[in-house]
């Protein structure tokens, strides 16, 4: 069961990132993989392999230099690259970063994002006819806890997760609602952890510990959809496609190891995304997937095997983002992470592809399309 959201079931996802570190080194990954200035020559390449439909984002920090003041210098040659590539593009417009000068934890953070995700979707719909995609605050439960709760990454705080959570999901209601306004046809998605969390003993303390953990991945989403915590503003209209970041790391006993892919304690990710279909009612989007090394095509014939086994039980899937698409420099330590489709450029000034990534995704595309035409 697909639908006809994207142009391609498969997406390609570009590391976005623009956070700060606890040292106070600014992160920016599009500029780290040369993403920005190669837009165009990277869309058009993922289109030899098929994927028509991308993850991308916008620089806040770059572009709202001074309060109100928007210059698009950074992001408008993406734009039109998508364009002239006829590539379709789901916009990010907060991926861990915003301007210095803005508190995160004030009501004016939630008032300038909402001004800025305005004019970014002005801008936008002056420049394309396309529907509009966005993503409007990328990974709200995990920034409330790498940056809320344990220092991980800016605002780099311990013991507020729960208080950046609520201001980041009040940040996506607001800009949702600036958006509709510009722009009433625009769709969003969300972008959040799906995670399995198992008991390390059979005691009832431990394994209610284990549940609620589990059960914590769904906060987000439930205060986005009023849910919980209704005076935040959250209502049903704020889901649109429940899109669910999902790694192979998503699994682990509470305060111990991760649970490897085939153990016993390991839960089927098609039994996960059938959870959430049925929890929400809205179309699911594996909004991030991929391994590293020589584990990537493996997991893409995972992943892509659990899609269709799910979709076979009418939970509907609307599109599988293989995500960061090109190989980047770790977040701590530069240390480079062969975690794409695409690598390194080339002599003839195309990127080094995955050859086995590449072999997966053709036969996963086949398979996709073959179970689409059938149901």
């Amino acid at each position: 069961m697909t639908n006809a959201v994207f142009k391609s079931f498969f997406l390609a996802g570009f590391e976005c990132s623009t956070h700060r570190r606890p040292d106070g080194r600014r992160l920016d990954l599009l500029a780290a993989t040369d993403h920005y200035r190669r837009a165009e020559t990277d869309y058009r390449q993922l289109a030899d392999h098929g994927v028509h439909t991308a993850r991308d984002g916008l620089r806040w920090h770059l572009i709202e230099t001074r309060p109100g003041y928007y210059d698009w210098s950074s992001f408008l040659p993406m734009l039109k690259a998508a364009n002239r590539s006829g590539t379709q593009v789901i916009w990010d417009l907060c991926h861990y970063g915003w301007p210095d000068d803005i508190d995160i934890w004030s009501p004016a953070f939630v008032e300038r994002f909402a001004r800025f995700a305005a004019a970014a979707a002005q801008l936008i719909r002056n420049e394309s006819d396309d529907v509009a995609l966005y993503c409007p605050v990328n990974e709200i439960s995990y920034w409330a806890w790498a940056g809320g709760e344990t220092g991980r990454i800016n605002p780099c705080s311990f013991g507020r997760g729960n208080e950046l959570k609520r201001n980041l999901v009040r940040a996506a209601i607001a800009s949702i609602e600036a958006i509709r306004d510009v722009d009433p046809g625009a769709r969003f998605i969300t972008a959040e952890p799906l995670i399995h969390v198992d008991s390390p003993s059979p005691e009832p303390e431990h394994v209610v510990e284990a549940e609620c953990y589990r059960l914590s991945q769904f906060e987000a989403l439930d205060l986005l959809s009023g849910r919980i915590d209704p005076g935040l503003g959250g209502s049903p209209e704020y889901l649109d496609l429940v899109g669910v970041n999902f790694y192979p790391d998503n699994q682990w006993y509470l305060g111990g190891p991760t649970i490897p892919l085939g153990h016993h304690a390991y839960r089927r990710l098609s039994t996960m995304l059938q959870e959430v279909y049925h929890r929400y009612g809205r179309p699911l989007l594996i909004a991030e997937t991929g391994a590293e090394g020589s584990a990537r095509a493996a997991w893409l014939h995972y992943v892509s095997s659990e899609v269709q086994h799910a979709q076979r039980r009418q939970t509907q899937i609307t599109g599988i983002c293989l995500y960061p698409i090109l190989d980047y420099p770790g977040w701590d330590n530069d240390r480079l992470c062969r975690v794409g489709l695409l690598g390194d450029v080339t002599q003839c000034g195309l990127r080094k592809v995955s050859q086995a990534t590449a072999a997966e995704l053709r036969r996963q595309a086949t398979l996709i399309d073959a179970h689409a035409r059938q149901g």
